[in-house]
């Protein structure tokens, strides 16, 4: 009895001090943990919240991607305005990777060495972890990086702009479906942020669809596309398919994967948007 009373009191004790971590999270630590997290703005200068934080920063994706989308859309216009158009594309293109400092770059990269050289879900693993990029890596990102620019030298400007702000925080919210459908595949102590995301609750789903959505819906609206629901639909079939790619070689995710799909989701969204634009 007094070794199940220590083990009540231990329990209790556990209890409380993950209480006391949780009560001094302010409402604003999570956005402001998951726009740290996602961009290299120096937001930290301004203010570090706890590391609890970012456990949830999945639950601000979208939000993030308002930021960079928002960010890359604008250089596009506004460059557009006094530098050949092909040049104003290559300079969105490096703004959001200077924004985001490559950090969904690099994770596709380690996608596509992992998913092409890998034989078992070990040495997919091992491959992705590895932080020297190989050849299906090298080509996997100059594909990706051309067919991005030329669908987006394929727009108008200011329907360029409008698409980028809209399929930015879309893929996101897409995306960060991965970490409900899937468990982590590794453990937080391998995991390269050191960091595992929580499943996010019915509520954090809610204000996931309104931050992933309502840019989709103003893009909608702003542009002036008819069909626009292949715009929501065609995405999230790709996103499907790569979350069963993933489950059937992994039966988990990783972060590399949720950059990975969050890129390539995002380009499906703008080649549906280009499609119908023609």
């Amino acid at each position: 009895m007094p070794v199940v009373c220590r083990n009540v009191c231990t329990f209790a004790q556990i209890i409380g001090i993950m209480q006391q971590a949780t009560e001094h999270i302010s409402w604003y630590d999570r956005p402001w943990a998951a726009l740290t997290f996602f961009t290299r703005l120096p937001l930290w200068r301004l203010h570090q919240p706890p590391r609890e934080s970012y456990r949830s920063v999945v639950e601000f994706w979208p939000l993030a991607g308002w930021v960079t989308g928002g960010i890359m859309g604008a250089t596009l216009y506004v460059s557009s305005m006094f530098l050949p158009y092909a040049i104003a594309v290559i300079l969105a293109i490096a703004m959001r990777l200077l924004v985001t400092g490559a950090l969904h770059e690099d994770g596709l990269a380690d996608f596509f060495d992992g998913f092409g050289g890998g034989v078992d879900r070990e040495r997919i693993l091992a491959i992705m972890k590895d932080s020297h990029i190989g050849t299906y890596g090298v080509l996997g990102l100059v594909v990706y990086v051309a067919l991005l620019g030329a669908t987006l030298h394929s727009l108008p400007p200011g329907l360029a702009a409008l698409a980028i702000a809209a399929a930015d925080p879309y893929a996101k919210m897409l995306s960060s479906q991965l970490v409900s459908m899937l468990p982590y595949a590794r453990n937080e102590a391998t995991a390269k942020s050191h960091t595992v995301y929580r499943r996010p609750s019915m509520a954090a789903g809610v204000g996931l669809a309104v931050q992933g959505l309502l840019p989709m819906a103003a893009f909608a609206w702003l542009g002036h596309v008819a069909d626009w629901l292949y715009v929501i639909v065609v995405p999230g079939l790709v996103m499907y398919f790569l979350y069963w790619l993933i489950w059937r070689k992994l039966r988990g995710y990783t972060g590399d994967c949720c950059g990975a799909v969050c890129l390539l989701v995002e380009l499906t969204t703008l080649l549906t948007i280009t499609f119908l634009c023609k």
